[in-house]
């Protein structure tokens, strides 16, 4: 379904309801830049790098795109659980589980709040920005534990710049890009008000610190365009 929430007044601020959970692949296909191209990267990336039982958790995994993804290209038995806090979210991740004939398990729970067991990898695709900044270290930092040794982080966020001049000019671009995928001047408006301090972005130098203060040894990026990029951590 396309994503037209926007042509309306917005009534409060922007959540995973039913509203975009019936829109969100088009939504996010249409306002992250390289989407795809970037779920691919970290898909081939997980699949080249798991061994027989190892377990992959998707933190806020919407409708459960790379999980289903990581299922269909891996011949290895892997334990996949999606945790998203939305109903709606889980309930289309499980439809398209099953419509792909892939077996993944999905969770409605909170992430802050969810009893993880030892992981191999843990995933967060633009999730993080939506954690209280006072919150978000301390959340890292219990997934750290969780991780086994040489486990993986992949963490992709939308970014703001800490040249101020430079920021301007990223956000210009990436509104143009907005408009290049159809969406209207005022579609444009009526999100960003709606997000407004409910996604708090990190500049990408913030979460690389934050990372390694939470003990990651090493930290790369792997992906990046304008406001938008995604992290390799390894414990």
């Amino acid at each position: 379904m396309r994503d037209e929430i926007f042509k309306e007044p917005i009534k409060k601020q922007f959540e995973f309801d039913e509203g975009v959970a019936s829109v969100f692949d088009d939504m996010i296909a249409r306002s992250v830049p390289f989407y795809k191209q970037n779920l691919d990267l970290i898909a081939s990336l997980i699949v080249a790098s798991v061994e027989d039982g190892a377990r992959i958790y998707d933190l806020g995994c919407s409708t459960g795109s790379l999980l289903i993804e990581i299922a269909k290209r891996s011949d290895k038995k892997l334990e996949l659980i999606g945790i998203d806090s939305a109903k709606p979210m889980i309930e289309r991740a499980q439809n398209k589980a099953k419509a792909f004939g892939v077996d993944i398990e999905f969770v409605q729970a909170d992430i802050l709040e969810y009893d993880f067991k030892e992981a191999d990898i843990f995933i967060a695709n633009y999730t993080m920005q939506f954690i209280r900044p006072l919150k978000r270290e301390k959340f890292i930092a219990k997934l750290y534990e969780y991780l086994k040794e040489n486990g993986l982080f992949f963490m992709s966020e939308k970014i703001i710049s800490e040249d101020k001049h430079l920021n301007k000019q990223l956000i210009d671009i990436y509104f143009a890009f907005k408009k290049a995928q159809g969406y209207s001047d005022y579609e444009i408006a009526q999100k960003r008000e709606a997000l407004e301090n409910v996604l708090v972005p990190y500049s990408l130098q913030e979460n690389i610190q934050m990372l390694k203060s939470c003990g990651f040894r090493y930290v790369e990026p792997i992906f990046r365009w304008a406001n938008f990029a995604s992290l390799y951590a390894k414990k």
